[in-house]
């Protein structure tokens, strides 16, 4: 491993850029929006790599031989193609990792999915150091996950394993933008809270926060911060989100009973508002709960850090 590396977290609303030391220490960072532009994948190589050349800059580091790990969204191929990313569509198909290495002159440029370097991070620094078996959750605009299994991460035959977001919850459910239906993302998720508010105020179930900011200016962060402070029109919601998280929690565990499920992603911190409810549902959905031993579900150590971390992680060892 080298001294220091650079991962990026690329999502569908951010890009986080972290410089960390060997030991999982953030020395430095840069956030901006995602780019999303239809036909613009050198645009967005550049805006990365804007990212990159900054901190390099800062910390007087050459560009052409720090390490660089990338944390992609969606479907990525053993060969670092952006197959498909349902919440970054403009990017199917393009090589980021390729372009950047011409950018920037480079053959230190490494990707994997942006779930898969999160399970890494928390493997090897955080919530889940010496737990073989266990998966990843990350919520953000939608669900990525990622699968350990005696101690290895299962990318799958394609390297597409752990797209646990778009499993079907509920058939002919809520449209998803893969073109599905259901997907467990649309109803446990920062795009799924979003949905779930228009849909309250409509039926006029958030009746305080509708009078206090009007109908029209409602967002999930005013439910989420209402949930925090008691109100009981918001915790319905969030008790709602909890059923749907226990529900595909518990398909996961009769599938792969790992016994450990991770929660991370950059809404983490706003889904601790969710998780008591689904540790109770958790309890009646899984198939032979009393014969079961007890099972995790836990936060990630770093939070909305862990995809950058695992990013910079994969670039460090020279991962691909």
């Amino acid at each position: 491993m080298t001294d220091v590396a650079i991962g990026v977290d690329i999502g569908g609303t951010k890009s986080l850029a972290l410089l960390v030391s060997r030991d999982g220490k953030i020395l430095d960072e840069d956030r901006r929006q995602t780019l999303h532009a239809p036909d613009a994948s050198d645009a967005m190589s550049d805006a990365i790599a804007e990212q990159i050349t900054s901190l390099c800059a800062k910390h007087n580091l050459d560009p052409s031989k720090i390490r660089v790990g990338l944390g992609l969204p969606g479907l990525i191929r053993r060969d670092g193609t952006l197959a498909y990313a349902p919440n970054w569509q403009s990017a199917h198909g393009i090589n980021l990792a390729e372009s950047l290495k011409k950018q920037l002159r480079s053959p230190h440029i490494y990707s994997d999915n942006d779930a898969n370097c999160a399970a890494l991070c928390e493997h090897e620094w955080g919530a889940v150091k010496g737990v073989d078996d266990f998966v990843m959750v990350t919520l953000g605009t939608g669900i990525g996950g990622a699968l350990f299994v005696n101690g290895a991460l299962q990318r799958g035959k394609n390297g597409f394993a752990g797209e646990i977001g778009h499993m079907v919850v509920n058939a002919n459910g809520a449209q998803c933008l893969c073109g599905g239906k259901g997907c467990w993302e649309r109803y446990c998720s920062g795009g799924a809270l979003q949905r779930m508010t228009g849909e309250a105020v409509h039926a006029g179930k958030l009746a305080q926060l509708t009078a206090s900011l009007g109908a029209d200016n409602v967002r999930a962060e005013d439910v989420s911060k209402a949930a925090g402070e008691g109100s009981e029109e918001a915790m319905a919601i969030m008790r709602e989100i909890g059923w749907w998280m226990a529900l595909g929690l518990s398909n996961l565990e009769v599938l792969l009973d790992s016994g450990t499920y991770v929660i991370g992603g950059g809404l983490s911190s706003v889904f601790e508002l969710v998780l008591p409810a689904a540790r109770e549902y958790l309890d009646e959905l899984v198939e032979a709960r009393e014969a079961r031993p007890a099972f995790r579900i836990i936060p990630t150590k770093f939070g909305p850090n862990s995809g950058a971390l695992g990013a910079a992680l994969l670039a460090s060892e020279g991962a691909k």
